[in-house]
């Protein structure tokens, strides 16, 4: 039924693709078809949804993750929305808002990790696009964050990058392992 609805609204180009999408996920989440697992089909949903309208961000940054990332105002938008959805008399808005905001953010987290690329030019040295990423970074970031923030660096780049930032003082490395963290020198002092 719900899936009827939305493809009817589509169809009739009524509403745009990017409010309609919550109001799916919303009424999916109303609906609560599982015992289990519908937080994480949501998110799968959300990403195909977003895929068959042509918009194509969770392929290069993690809606999962920025949804998580943000879990208190997503249960509190999603709290709000679905008050008097029983009844048909519930309000969509705070969560389109909210998805929205989160759709929003990835896109943005994505232009940044463009521009980085783009700014470190053709001939850049992964540690000139290594260090862009850092200093560009507060607080404490793992090289696994670097490896997503830098694309088109492989592990044994970001690597030595991240050896040669801590030996010349721009970067403190705290820990050892898997669970190594870096932070840029000057926030640390």
């Amino acid at each position: 039924m719900i899936c009827e609805s939305y493809q009817s609204a589509l169809d009739r180009e009524v509403v745009d693709e990017l409010i309609l999408i919550p109001c799916f996920i919303l009424d999916f989440l109303c609906v609560h078809p599982f015992n289990d697992g519908n937080g994480r089909m949501s998110r799968l949903l959300t990403l195909l949804l977003l895929y068959r309208s042509g918009y194509l961000v969770g392929q290069y940054i993690s809606i999962e993750k920025a949804i998580a990332d943000t879990k208190e105002s997503y249960y509190d938008a999603l709290q709000k929305a679905d008050e008097g959805w029983h009844d048909g008399k519930n309000d969509p808005k705070p969560f389109i808002k909210y998805m929205l905001g989160v759709i929003l953010s990835c896109y943005r987290e994505f232009e940044k990790r463009v521009k980085i690329v783009n700014d470190s030019g053709a001939k850049s040295t992964s540690y000139d696009i290594v260090k862009a990423y850092a200093l560009d970074k507060i607080g404490k970031f793992s090289k696994q964050e670097v490896l997503a923030g830098c694309p088109r660096l492989g592990s044994s780049s970001v690597e030595s990058a991240l050896k040669k930032l801590v030996d010349d003082g721009t970067l403190i490395r705290m820990g050892a392992g898997r669970k190594t963290l870096y932070a840029r020198a000057d926030s640390v002092r």
